[in-house]
């Protein structure tokens, strides 16, 4: 279950850096709620997820599946340009999060 909460976790991390960039230095009032609200259940998350998977294991899934997710949400939306490789990027960092995962239930 604590790799459920924790994949749910960088899925709101992705959602409130996005909400963040929307923000523009929290002038807008919709993108600055969705900010605080997304930020507390993504920390949130990752916290009870630590208590059964090893910090920097946790730490750096999170991150990844954040930052992954918020490069996508700016490519489709049209934020951030599409590239060959941007896209190769991603599939890698998506790739070393589940070689994370793989490696951390082998301890």
């Amino acid at each position: 279950m604590s790799w459920v909460i924790l994949i749910v976790s960088g899925v709101f991390e992705a959602v409130w850096a996005t909400a963040l960039g929307r923000s523009e230095g929290f002038t807008k009032l919709w993108p600055s709620l969705i900010f605080g609200v997304a930020l507390v259940a993504s920390m949130g998350g990752l916290a009870v997820a630590m208590r059964e998977i090893p910090t920097g294991t946790a730490y750096a899934v999170w991150v990844g599946i954040g930052a992954a997710l918020t490069v996508v949400v700016a490519m489709i939306s049209g934020a951030e340009a599409i590239s060959v490789v941007k896209v190769l990027l991603v599939l890698g960092l998506v790739g070393c999060v589940i070689g994370l995962k793989l490696v951390g239930d082998a301890h």
